[in-house]
């Protein structure tokens, strides 16, 4: 199959003065291009998710840089052979990713770590590595002896610090946290909150997840990474691999992650051929009688060849 198309994950953490301004130009710009997908207009900065041909994508880059006033953003990019978003949303919000407390996006950053670096790190137990991701997308994967938070969203991760035992240890705020997600920008928010609470030895994984995968390739990162388009779980680990999810219907070991079709539910799962072939593209046979289900489905176990 051709792979003609790209899909391009993206931020800039910084502020921006004029979000109505950089919101229409955005408009403006997508207007008579094929480019599908989410973008995230804030004061405190842009993040995005879209795909596209090569060529929109990288018009794309050109644009927000000159927008921008910047050079050589963090792009994060992969072929893919469709369009893996229904539509094309482009909004403003409070936050580009919402944790509920002032974040200063000027001052107050962990130290970015290079792929290699953070490999290197990662080994050392007396460093503590924490998943900034939602409990669905560290329960298809994560990286071997991270503490992950049994949070639905980063806007929940204020009330676990003051919670979890793990920032209650002795001597924690003097060890190396380790932070990481799928791309970056929620360890943007996270090592920002943390420095701000105290904790000077905060480290990034620089590109998440997506570019530990490309540069390194995966090594010890156990399962898949959960993305936020139609792929839901993508391959991460080349070196030494290791399934972790569980079917959600018959709990074997399964890394295929279905979206339920049932707008009612609409829950990301792992998901084996068998239970999804019983509950007829649902999650569950409940879902599966619902009148309020989808039409259309992702092929995920090639149920149309």
């Amino acid at each position: 199959m051709t792979k003609n198309f790209k899909v391009l994950l993206f931020y800039h953490y910084k502020k921006i003065n004029d979000v109505v301004y950089i919101h229409e130009k955005h408009k403006e710009f997508f207007d008579g291009l094929d480019i599908k997908g989410r973008i995230i207009i804030a004061k405190e900065g842009i993040n995005g998710t879209i795909s596209g041909s090569v060529l929109d994508c990288d018009k794309y880059k050109h644009f927000l840089e000159n927008l921008l006033e910047i050079n050589g953003l963090d792009y994060k990019d992969d072929e893919c052979s469709e369009h893996l978003f229904p539509k094309l949303s482009i909004k403003i919000k409070n936050e580009i990713i919402r944790i509920g407390v002032q974040c200063d996006t000027e001052i107050k950053h962990g130290t970015h770590l290079k792929p290699n670096e953070w490999l290197k790190l990662i080994d050392d137990k007396n460093n503590i590595i924490l998943d900034m991701r939602s409990n669905y997308e560290h329960k298809l994967g994560k990286f071997k002896n991270a503490i992950t938070f049994d949070m639905k969203s980063m806007y929940e991760f204020p009330e676990i610090f003051e919670k979890h035992e793990i920032f209650k240890k002795d001597n924690i705020k003097n060890k190396k946290i380790l932070t990481y997600c799928t791309g970056g920008i929620k360890c943007e928010k996270a090592s920002n909150f943390l420095m701000n609470k105290g904790f000077n030895n905060v480290y990034q994984l620089e590109g998440g997840i997506i570019r530990y995968s490309k540069e390194v390739g995966g090594k010890n990162f156990d399962g898949k990474c959960y993305v936020f388009d139609e792929r839901i779980g993508i391959e991460v680990n080349k070196v030494n691999p290791k399934v972790i999810s569980k079917c959600y219907g018959c709990n074997i070991d399964c890394d295929i992650m279905v979206n339920c079709m049932n707008n009612l539910c609409n829950r990301h799962t792992s998901m084996c051929k068998d239970c999804y072939y019983n509950f007829d593209t649902c999650c569950s046979l409940k879902c599966s009688k619902s009148d309020k289900r989808r039409k259309e489905h992702v092929d995920y176990f090639g149920l149309s060849s």
